[in-house]
Protein backbone atom coordinates (compact mmCIF):
# COMPACT_ATOMS: atom_id res chain seq x y z
CA UNK A 1 0.00 0.00 0.00
CA UNK A 2 2.59 2.20 0.88
CA UNK A 3 4.00 2.04 -3.11
CA UNK A 4 0.54 2.45 -3.92
CA UNK A 5 0.61 5.62 -2.07
CA UNK A 6 3.80 7.18 -3.15
CA UNK A 7 2.93 6.55 -6.91
CA UNK A 8 -0.50 8.61 -6.55
CA UNK A 9 1.10 11.31 -4.64
CA UNK A 10 4.44 11.40 -7.17
CA UNK A 11 1.52 11.31 -10.03
CA UNK A 12 0.29 14.58 -8.68
CA UNK A 13 3.21 16.29 -7.75
CA UNK A 14 4.00 15.60 -12.03
CA UNK A 15 1.27 16.93 -13.17
CA UNK A 16 1.27 20.01 -11.22
CA UNK A 17 4.45 21.77 -12.83
CA UNK A 18 1.93 22.55 -15.24
CA UNK A 19 -1.43 24.55 -15.21
CA UNK A 20 -4.90 24.28 -15.27
CA UNK A 21 -6.37 24.06 -19.07
CA UNK A 22 -9.54 26.00 -17.69
CA UNK A 23 -11.88 25.36 -21.04
CA UNK A 24 -11.21 21.79 -20.48
CA UNK A 25 -11.41 21.88 -17.25
CA UNK A 26 -15.06 23.19 -17.11
CA UNK A 27 -15.91 20.87 -20.09
CA UNK A 28 -15.87 18.29 -17.47
CA UNK A 29 -18.39 19.81 -15.59
CA UNK A 30 -22.11 20.34 -17.59
CA UNK A 31 -23.40 22.44 -15.56
CA UNK A 32 -21.16 25.07 -15.80
CA UNK A 33 -22.77 25.35 -18.66
CA UNK A 34 -26.18 26.03 -17.96
CA UNK A 35 -27.88 29.81 -17.95
CA UNK A 36 -29.85 30.88 -14.80
CA UNK A 37 -32.72 33.95 -15.30
CA UNK A 38 -31.07 34.05 -19.16
CA UNK A 39 -27.69 34.38 -17.12
CA UNK A 40 -24.43 32.44 -17.57
CA UNK A 41 -24.04 30.39 -15.23
CA UNK A 42 -21.15 31.91 -12.50
CA UNK A 43 -21.38 29.33 -9.81
CA UNK A 44 -19.67 31.12 -6.86
CA UNK A 45 -21.39 28.63 -3.65
CA UNK A 46 -18.51 25.64 -4.11
CA UNK A 47 -17.84 26.25 -0.04
CA UNK A 48 -21.56 24.23 0.40
CA UNK A 49 -21.06 21.98 -2.50
CA UNK A 50 -18.66 21.96 -5.87
CA UNK A 51 -20.15 20.65 -8.60
CA UNK A 52 -19.34 16.73 -10.35
CA UNK A 53 -17.68 16.30 -13.07
CA UNK A 54 -18.82 13.77 -15.72
CA UNK A 55 -15.95 11.03 -14.97
CA UNK A 56 -17.87 10.73 -11.43
CA UNK A 57 -21.09 11.21 -12.76
CA UNK A 58 -20.18 7.88 -14.85
CA UNK A 59 -19.15 6.02 -12.60
CA UNK A 60 -22.03 7.01 -10.45
CA UNK A 61 -24.30 5.76 -12.62
CA UNK A 62 -22.21 2.88 -14.10
CA UNK A 63 -22.70 1.21 -10.33
CA UNK A 64 -26.56 1.70 -10.70
CA UNK A 65 -27.04 0.24 -14.38
CA UNK A 66 -24.49 -2.37 -14.60
CA UNK A 67 -24.08 -3.65 -11.19
CA UNK A 68 -25.96 -2.31 -9.02
CA UNK A 69 -25.94 -5.34 -6.13
CA UNK A 70 -25.09 -5.19 -2.38
CA UNK A 71 -21.27 -5.62 -1.08
CA UNK A 72 -19.75 -8.15 1.13
CA UNK A 73 -22.21 -10.75 1.15
CA UNK A 74 -22.44 -11.86 -2.17
CA UNK A 75 -21.19 -14.85 -3.93
CA UNK A 76 -22.67 -13.85 -7.07
CA UNK A 77 -20.74 -11.32 -9.74
CA UNK A 78 -22.62 -8.76 -9.57
CA UNK A 79 -22.15 -8.35 -6.21
CA UNK A 80 -18.01 -8.88 -6.27
CA UNK A 81 -17.72 -6.20 -8.43
CA UNK A 82 -19.96 -4.11 -6.81
CA UNK A 83 -17.76 -4.57 -3.73
CA UNK A 84 -14.51 -4.13 -5.50
CA UNK A 85 -15.68 -1.01 -6.78
CA UNK A 86 -16.62 0.10 -3.27
CA UNK A 87 -13.45 -1.45 -1.42
CA UNK A 88 -10.89 0.23 -4.75
CA UNK A 89 -12.84 3.64 -3.59
CA UNK A 90 -11.38 3.17 0.00
CA UNK A 91 -8.15 2.60 -1.00
CA UNK A 92 -8.04 5.46 -3.17
CA UNK A 93 -9.47 7.78 -0.42
CA UNK A 94 -6.42 5.91 1.80
CA UNK A 95 -4.17 7.30 -0.69
CA UNK A 96 -5.49 10.74 -1.41
CA UNK A 97 -5.27 11.32 2.97
CA UNK A 98 -1.80 9.12 3.00
CA UNK A 99 -3.56 7.23 6.11
CA UNK A 100 -1.52 3.83 6.41
CA UNK A 101 -3.99 1.51 6.55
CA UNK A 102 -7.61 1.04 4.94
CA UNK A 103 -8.82 0.07 7.70
CA UNK A 104 -8.31 3.53 8.85
CA UNK A 105 -10.78 4.85 6.21
CA UNK A 106 -14.41 4.63 7.48
CA UNK A 107 -16.95 5.36 5.11
CA UNK A 108 -19.91 7.62 7.01
CA UNK A 109 -22.58 10.11 5.35
CA UNK A 110 -20.82 12.90 5.40
CA UNK A 111 -18.04 15.26 7.65
CA UNK A 112 -20.85 15.62 10.33
CA UNK A 113 -21.61 12.15 10.55
CA UNK A 114 -18.14 11.22 10.99
CA UNK A 115 -18.00 14.04 13.95
CA UNK A 116 -20.81 12.35 15.85
CA UNK A 117 -19.56 8.95 14.99
CA UNK A 118 -16.70 9.71 17.18
CA UNK A 119 -18.73 11.81 19.53
CA UNK A 120 -20.78 9.00 19.93
CA UNK A 121 -18.15 6.69 20.22
CA UNK A 122 -14.82 7.82 21.51
CA UNK A 123 -16.29 10.61 23.30
CA UNK A 124 -19.45 8.72 25.03
CA UNK A 125 -16.49 6.24 26.14
CA UNK A 126 -13.65 8.90 27.14
CA UNK A 127 -15.20 12.00 28.59
CA UNK A 128 -16.25 12.03 31.93
CA UNK A 129 -17.24 15.06 34.64
CA UNK A 130 -15.34 17.83 35.03
CA UNK A 131 -13.57 16.90 31.75
CA UNK A 132 -12.69 19.82 28.78
CA UNK A 133 -13.50 19.90 25.63
CA UNK A 134 -11.17 22.28 23.47
CA UNK A 135 -12.56 23.88 20.31
CA UNK A 136 -12.44 27.32 18.43
CA UNK A 137 -14.58 30.37 18.15
CA UNK A 138 -14.43 29.63 14.30
CA UNK A 139 -16.13 25.14 14.20
CA UNK A 140 -19.14 25.25 11.81
CA UNK A 141 -21.82 24.15 13.84
CA UNK A 142 -21.39 20.52 12.93
CA UNK A 143 -17.92 20.52 15.14
CA UNK A 144 -20.19 22.48 17.90
CA UNK A 145 -23.23 20.86 18.05
CA UNK A 146 -22.01 16.97 18.98
CA UNK A 147 -19.39 18.43 21.96
CA UNK A 148 -22.30 20.78 23.61
CA UNK A 149 -24.42 17.66 23.73
CA UNK A 150 -21.72 15.22 24.82
CA UNK A 151 -20.75 17.49 27.28
CA UNK A 152 -24.08 18.34 28.46
CA UNK A 153 -24.62 14.71 28.76
CA UNK A 154 -21.10 14.30 30.77
CA UNK A 155 -21.20 17.08 32.92
CA UNK A 156 -17.73 18.55 31.17
CA UNK A 157 -17.00 21.95 29.90
CA UNK A 158 -17.02 23.31 26.26
CA UNK A 159 -13.49 25.81 26.29
CA UNK A 160 -13.28 27.88 23.19
CA UNK A 161 -9.88 29.24 21.13
CA UNK A 162 -10.54 33.03 20.25
CA UNK A 163 -9.89 34.20 16.96
CA UNK A 164 -8.58 37.76 15.90
CA UNK A 165 -10.51 40.32 14.16
CA UNK A 166 -9.11 39.33 11.01
CA UNK A 167 -9.97 35.61 11.13
CA UNK A 168 -6.62 34.26 12.87
CA UNK A 169 -6.41 31.72 15.62
CA UNK A 170 -5.20 32.86 18.94
CA UNK A 171 -2.55 30.05 19.22
CA UNK A 172 -1.12 31.84 22.61
CA UNK A 173 -4.38 31.48 23.70
CA UNK A 174 -4.74 28.11 22.43
CA UNK A 175 -1.70 26.70 24.06
CA UNK A 176 -2.62 28.67 27.83
CA UNK A 177 -6.46 26.69 27.58
CA UNK A 178 -4.92 23.19 27.54
CA UNK A 179 -5.18 21.74 31.13
CA UNK A 180 -4.50 18.57 32.69
CA UNK A 181 -8.39 18.29 32.11
CA UNK A 182 -8.07 18.62 28.70
CA UNK A 183 -9.25 15.29 26.78
CA UNK A 184 -9.79 16.30 23.39
CA UNK A 185 -9.02 19.41 20.71
CA UNK A 186 -11.87 19.76 17.87
CA UNK A 187 -10.37 22.26 14.99
CA UNK A 188 -11.00 22.99 11.63
CA UNK A 189 -8.37 22.59 9.02
CA UNK A 190 -9.89 25.36 6.51
CA UNK A 191 -13.11 27.87 7.70
CA UNK A 192 -15.93 27.96 5.54
CA UNK A 193 -16.93 31.18 6.66
CA UNK A 194 -13.46 32.87 6.42
CA UNK A 195 -11.11 30.80 4.64
CA UNK A 196 -8.67 30.80 7.63
CA UNK A 197 -6.44 27.80 6.96
CA UNK A 198 -5.48 27.28 10.90
CA UNK A 199 -1.96 25.59 11.32
CA UNK A 200 -3.10 21.79 11.95
CA UNK A 201 -0.27 19.84 12.37
CA UNK A 202 1.20 22.58 15.32
CA UNK A 203 -2.14 22.55 16.84
CA UNK A 204 -1.95 18.59 16.66
CA UNK A 205 2.07 19.04 18.06
CA UNK A 206 0.90 20.77 21.27
CA UNK A 207 -1.90 18.74 21.60
CA UNK A 208 0.27 15.67 21.84
CA UNK A 209 2.44 17.07 24.07
CA UNK A 210 0.36 16.83 26.60
CA UNK A 211 -1.26 13.50 25.20
CA UNK A 212 -4.46 14.58 24.21
CA UNK A 213 -6.07 13.73 21.12
CA UNK A 214 -6.90 15.68 18.09
CA UNK A 215 -10.01 15.66 15.79
CA UNK A 216 -9.72 18.19 12.12
CA UNK A 217 -13.15 18.62 10.47
CA UNK A 218 -11.05 18.85 6.88
CA UNK A 219 -14.41 19.24 4.97
CA UNK A 220 -13.62 22.72 3.37
CA UNK A 221 -9.96 21.44 2.94
CA UNK A 222 -9.47 17.91 0.71
CA UNK A 223 -10.72 19.73 -2.55
CA UNK A 224 -8.22 22.51 -1.86
CA UNK A 225 -4.71 21.08 -0.45
CA UNK A 226 -3.13 18.02 -0.43
CA UNK A 227 -4.24 16.74 2.97
CA UNK A 228 -1.27 13.92 4.69
CA UNK A 229 -3.00 12.86 7.98
CA UNK A 230 0.13 11.58 8.75
CA UNK A 231 2.68 14.50 8.41
CA UNK A 232 -0.37 16.61 10.89
CA UNK A 233 -0.47 13.64 13.05
CA UNK A 234 -3.95 14.10 13.86
CA UNK A 235 -6.02 10.94 15.64
CA UNK A 236 -8.94 11.54 13.19
CA UNK A 237 -9.74 13.39 10.64
CA UNK A 238 -12.98 13.95 8.12
CA UNK A 239 -14.53 15.07 5.03
CA UNK A 240 -17.48 14.89 2.74
CA UNK A 241 -17.90 13.96 -0.72
CA UNK A 242 -19.36 16.71 -1.94
CA UNK A 243 -17.38 19.29 -0.76
CA UNK A 244 -14.99 17.79 -3.42
CA UNK A 245 -16.36 17.20 -6.77
CA UNK A 246 -17.79 14.17 -5.53
CA UNK A 247 -21.98 13.35 -4.56
CA UNK A 248 -23.92 13.83 -1.64
CA UNK A 249 -24.26 11.83 1.49
CA UNK A 250 -21.37 10.33 1.38
CA UNK A 251 -18.01 10.89 3.32
CA UNK A 252 -15.18 9.38 5.35
CA UNK A 253 -13.56 9.41 9.02
CA UNK A 254 -9.75 8.93 8.92
CA UNK A 255 -8.73 7.72 12.56
CA UNK A 256 -5.80 6.08 13.94
CA UNK A 257 -6.25 2.67 14.36
CA UNK A 258 -5.19 2.10 17.96
CA UNK A 259 -7.88 4.40 18.42
CA UNK A 260 -10.76 2.96 16.38
CA UNK A 261 -10.06 -0.70 17.43
CA UNK A 262 -10.55 0.80 21.05
CA UNK A 263 -13.86 2.67 20.35
CA UNK A 264 -17.27 0.53 20.40
CA UNK A 265 -19.20 0.74 17.61
CA UNK A 266 -22.24 3.54 17.73
CA UNK A 267 -24.58 1.68 15.32
CA UNK A 268 -25.81 -2.15 15.52
CA UNK A 269 -27.14 -3.95 12.19
CA UNK A 270 -25.68 -6.25 9.40
CA UNK A 271 -22.47 -6.24 7.88
CA UNK A 272 -20.67 -4.72 11.44
CA UNK A 273 -20.63 -8.13 13.52
CA UNK A 274 -18.85 -11.21 12.83
CA UNK A 275 -21.66 -13.46 14.78
CA UNK A 276 -24.92 -12.85 16.24
CA UNK A 277 -26.90 -14.82 19.04
CA UNK A 278 -29.49 -13.34 21.82
CA UNK A 279 -26.88 -14.22 24.27
CA UNK A 280 -24.05 -12.51 22.31
CA UNK A 281 -22.42 -10.26 19.60
CA UNK A 282 -19.04 -10.54 17.87
CA UNK A 283 -18.24 -7.69 16.29
CA UNK A 284 -16.55 -7.49 12.62
CA UNK A 285 -13.14 -5.93 12.25
CA UNK A 286 -12.26 -2.74 11.19
CA UNK A 287 -13.18 -0.65 8.86
CA UNK A 288 -17.01 -2.76 8.85
CA UNK A 289 -17.26 -2.55 12.99
CA UNK A 290 -18.60 0.91 11.95
CA UNK A 291 -20.57 0.60 8.93
CA UNK A 292 -23.76 -1.14 10.07
CA UNK A 293 -26.15 -1.79 7.49
CA UNK A 294 -25.81 -1.63 3.56
CA UNK A 295 -23.44 1.82 2.85
CA UNK A 296 -23.97 4.23 0.12
CA UNK A 297 -22.24 2.10 -2.33
CA UNK A 298 -22.99 4.47 -5.23
CA UNK A 299 -21.74 7.67 -3.16
CA UNK A 300 -18.38 5.75 -2.20
CA UNK A 301 -17.47 4.73 -5.67
CA UNK A 302 -18.48 8.26 -6.79
CA UNK A 303 -16.44 9.58 -4.15
CA UNK A 304 -12.70 7.40 -5.08
CA UNK A 305 -13.62 8.46 -8.50
CA UNK A 306 -14.06 12.05 -7.14
CA UNK A 307 -10.15 11.51 -5.32
CA UNK A 308 -9.10 10.18 -8.64
CA UNK A 309 -10.21 13.53 -10.60
CA UNK A 310 -8.63 15.70 -8.11
CA UNK A 311 -5.17 13.94 -7.99
CA UNK A 312 -5.22 13.62 -12.38
CA UNK A 313 -5.87 17.71 -12.11
CA UNK A 314 -2.59 18.06 -9.37
CA UNK A 315 -2.99 19.86 -5.97
CA UNK A 316 -0.30 22.22 -6.83
CA UNK A 317 -2.08 23.08 -9.89
CA UNK A 318 -5.21 23.88 -7.87
CA UNK A 319 -3.75 25.80 -5.33
CA UNK A 320 -2.01 28.10 -7.96
CA UNK A 321 -5.34 28.39 -9.89
CA UNK A 322 -7.70 28.91 -6.76
CA UNK A 323 -4.90 31.52 -5.41
CA UNK A 324 -4.78 33.80 -8.41
CA UNK A 325 -8.88 33.71 -8.26
CA UNK A 326 -8.84 34.63 -4.18
CA UNK A 327 -6.17 37.70 -5.27
CA UNK A 328 -8.06 39.23 -8.28
CA UNK A 329 -11.68 38.63 -6.37
CA UNK A 330 -10.02 40.19 -2.89
CA UNK A 331 -8.74 43.14 -5.36
CA UNK A 332 -11.71 43.81 -7.25
CA UNK A 333 -13.89 43.54 -3.46
CA UNK A 334 -11.75 46.14 -2.37
CA UNK A 335 -12.72 48.51 -4.80
CA UNK A 336 -16.37 48.79 -3.83
CA UNK A 337 -17.16 51.78 -1.33
CA UNK A 338 -18.83 50.18 1.51
CA UNK A 339 -17.74 47.04 1.27
CA UNK A 340 -15.91 45.58 3.83
CA UNK A 341 -14.33 41.85 3.48
CA UNK A 342 -14.95 39.44 6.45
CA UNK A 343 -11.35 37.36 7.23
CA UNK A 344 -8.26 38.37 6.17
CA UNK A 345 -6.07 36.09 7.24
CA UNK A 346 -2.56 36.08 5.52
CA UNK A 347 -3.07 32.22 4.98
CA UNK A 348 -6.74 31.47 3.53
CA UNK A 349 -8.58 29.64 0.94
CA UNK A 350 -10.23 30.60 -1.67
CA UNK A 351 -13.20 32.32 0.66
CA UNK A 352 -14.17 35.46 0.16
CA UNK A 353 -17.36 36.80 2.49
CA UNK A 354 -18.32 39.82 3.00
CA UNK A 355 -20.92 43.03 3.80
CA UNK A 356 -22.03 45.81 2.33
CA UNK A 357 -23.41 49.21 4.25
CA UNK A 358 -27.03 49.78 4.02
CA UNK A 359 -27.64 46.18 2.20
CA UNK A 360 -28.47 42.54 3.70
CA UNK A 361 -26.90 39.52 2.37
CA UNK A 362 -30.04 37.97 1.47
CA UNK A 363 -31.04 41.10 -0.24
CA UNK A 364 -27.62 40.67 -2.11
CA UNK A 365 -27.73 37.25 -3.00
CA UNK A 366 -31.08 37.29 -4.50
CA UNK A 367 -30.59 39.98 -6.60
CA UNK A 368 -26.74 38.17 -8.10
CA UNK A 369 -29.42 35.18 -8.68
CA UNK A 370 -30.71 37.51 -10.80
CA UNK A 371 -27.86 38.18 -12.08
CA UNK A 372 -26.90 34.70 -13.07
CA UNK A 373 -24.14 34.56 -9.92
CA UNK A 374 -24.76 31.98 -7.12
CA UNK A 375 -23.21 32.66 -3.54
CA UNK A 376 -24.27 31.54 -0.34
CA UNK A 377 -25.83 34.34 2.18
CA UNK A 378 -26.47 33.73 5.83
CA UNK A 379 -24.21 33.06 9.15
CA UNK A 380 -22.95 29.43 7.06
CA UNK A 381 -23.39 27.59 10.13
CA UNK A 382 -20.76 29.23 11.93
CA UNK A 383 -23.36 31.39 14.32
CA UNK A 384 -20.24 31.90 17.58
CA UNK A 385 -18.36 33.23 14.91
CA UNK A 386 -20.73 36.02 13.36
CA UNK A 387 -21.44 37.23 17.16
CA UNK A 388 -17.92 37.71 17.88
CA UNK A 389 -17.54 39.17 14.41
CA UNK A 390 -20.99 41.85 15.57
CA UNK A 391 -22.48 40.44 12.65
CA UNK A 392 -25.91 38.82 11.60
CA UNK A 393 -24.49 37.47 8.28
CA UNK A 394 -22.18 37.70 5.39
CA UNK A 395 -22.26 37.30 1.57
CA UNK A 396 -19.66 34.21 0.50
CA UNK A 397 -18.13 33.67 -2.59
CA UNK A 398 -16.06 30.65 -2.76
CA UNK A 399 -14.34 29.58 -5.86
CA UNK A 400 -12.98 26.53 -7.38
CA UNK A 401 -10.35 25.05 -10.18
CA UNK A 402 -13.01 25.48 -12.63
CA UNK A 403 -14.22 29.32 -12.07
CA UNK A 404 -12.65 32.18 -14.12
CA UNK A 405 -12.03 35.68 -13.84
CA UNK A 406 -14.76 36.85 -16.00
CA UNK A 407 -17.08 35.23 -13.34
CA UNK A 408 -15.44 37.53 -10.74
CA UNK A 409 -15.98 40.14 -13.30
CA UNK A 410 -19.91 38.81 -13.28
CA UNK A 411 -20.17 39.41 -10.03
CA UNK A 412 -18.58 42.60 -9.28
CA UNK A 413 -21.58 43.72 -11.95
CA UNK A 414 -24.26 42.34 -10.41
CA UNK A 415 -22.80 43.50 -7.28
CA UNK A 416 -22.37 47.66 -8.74
CA UNK A 417 -26.16 47.21 -9.90
CA UNK A 418 -27.37 45.69 -6.28
CA UNK A 419 -25.73 49.06 -4.76
CA UNK A 420 -27.41 51.11 -7.73
CA UNK A 421 -30.87 49.66 -6.69
CA UNK A 422 -30.33 50.31 -2.94
CA UNK A 423 -29.01 53.92 -3.04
Amino acid sequence: MADRSATLRASAADMAAGSIDIEQCRDDFPVLHRQVHGKPLAFLDNAASSQMPEQVMRAYTDYHSKYHANVHRGVHLLSQEATEAMEGSRETLRELVNARSSKEIIFTSGATDAINLVMQSWGRANIREGDEILISTMEHHSNIVPWRMLCDEKGAELKVIPVSDDGVLDMEAYASMITDRTRLVGIVHVSNTLGTINPVAEITRIAHERGIPVLVDGAQAVSHMNVDVRKIDCDFYVTSGHKMYGPTGIGILYGKQEHLEKMPPWRGGGDMILSVSFDEVLYNDLPYKFEAGTPNISGAIGMGKAAEYIVSVGYEAIHKKEQELLRYATEQLQSIEGLRIIGTAPEKSSVVSFVIDGIHPHDIGTILDLEGVAVRTGHHCTQPLMERLGIVATTRASMAMYNRKEEIDQLMAALHKTIEMFR
